[in-house]
């Protein structure tokens, strides 16, 4: 069962991210004339699937299919194992090289992707192994994956829609341009506040949905050590916007901490202990 807290988080976020996707419309309306409502409305209908297909895509353009025999075999089987007691459909499981030990989850519960770094693989032992694909399987479960995408891609049209209207209101030259792009990136930021409502308690939530299915938290526990350790003085590869799906993001910058993703990685290891 999902957990009561993170549903009325998705549930309170949804709505604001509904919100600001009708001023998009209204905006596109306001652009087009009041005529042109069923194109805008079919806009708004078609372009959350686009961007949720680009999303997806994005993700996993760099990673190839994980074969189902050799060193792999034993995570298919985990993974079956897994989603049989989540009751969720097995995912495509995929690897890919990330720099650093990772992972994550992208897609949906029913057609969802998983994908591992070459880095994990090799560091990890099977149980730690096991404790990370039940992490990122109970993001699918819990459906709070496409919340996150679809966050990021409503900011993104919202940032533009502001950099439309500034730009729409004055003259155009190099300053007018510069304070466009800095209204966008704010407005972009503002809608991101509410998708990082969700996105801290998520982690906390598939850990704990992790260790029950394992039945311990302490392998996961050790799995986070390893790749917090195994991240330090390595360069990740992965874009920014799939640094927030990851199970850990590696990223210190001031402007991460402020608007960071994940919770303190060890209050993500004493939980799972306590």
């Amino acid at each position: 069962m999902t957990d009561f807290g993170l549903k009325v988080r998705m549930a309170i976020v949804g709505s604001i991210l509904f919100a600001f996707y009708m001023l998009v419309g209204a905006f596109g309306l306001a652009m087009f004339g009041v005529g042109a409502w069923p194109f805008v409305l079919l806009g708004l209908l078609v372009l959350p699937v686009i961007q949720y297909k680009i999303g997806v895509w994005s993700a996993t353009r760099r990673a190839e299919p994980m074969p189902e025999e050799g060193q792999y075999a034993d995570i298919h089987g985990m993974t079956e194992s897994l989603c049989r007691d989540m009751g969720i459909d097995k995912p495509k499981l995929m690897v890919m090289e990330m720099g650093v030990p990772n992972a994550f989850a992208t897609g949906r519960r029913g057609n969802g992707v998983v994908v591992v770094s070459t880095e994990l693989v090799r560091l990890l032992q099977r149980d730690e192994l096991e404790g990370v694909i039940a992490h990122e399987l109970a993001h699918l479960k819990n459906r709070d994956v496409v919340t996150m995408v679809v966050g990021q891609s409503i900011g993104m049209m919202v940032g533009w829609v502001a950099y439309m209207v500034y730009m729409m209101g004055g003259e155009r030259n190099i300053g007018s341009i510069f304070v466009g792009l800095l209204i966008s990136n704010l407005a972009q930021m503002l809608v991101m506040v509410f998708v990082l409502a969700i996105s801290r308690y998520r982690e906390y939530v598939a850990d704990e949905d992790a260790r029950q299915y394992i039945g311990s938290g302490d392998p996961l526990a050790r799995a986070l050590e390893k790749i917090s350790k195994g991240a330090q003085g390595r360069e990740s590869t992965v874009d920014d916007s799939v640094s927030a799906l990851c199970i850990f993001n590696a990223d210190k910058s001031l402007l991460a901490k402020l608007f960071a993703t994940h919770p303190p990685t060890e209050k993500r290891i004493q939980r799972l202990r306590s």
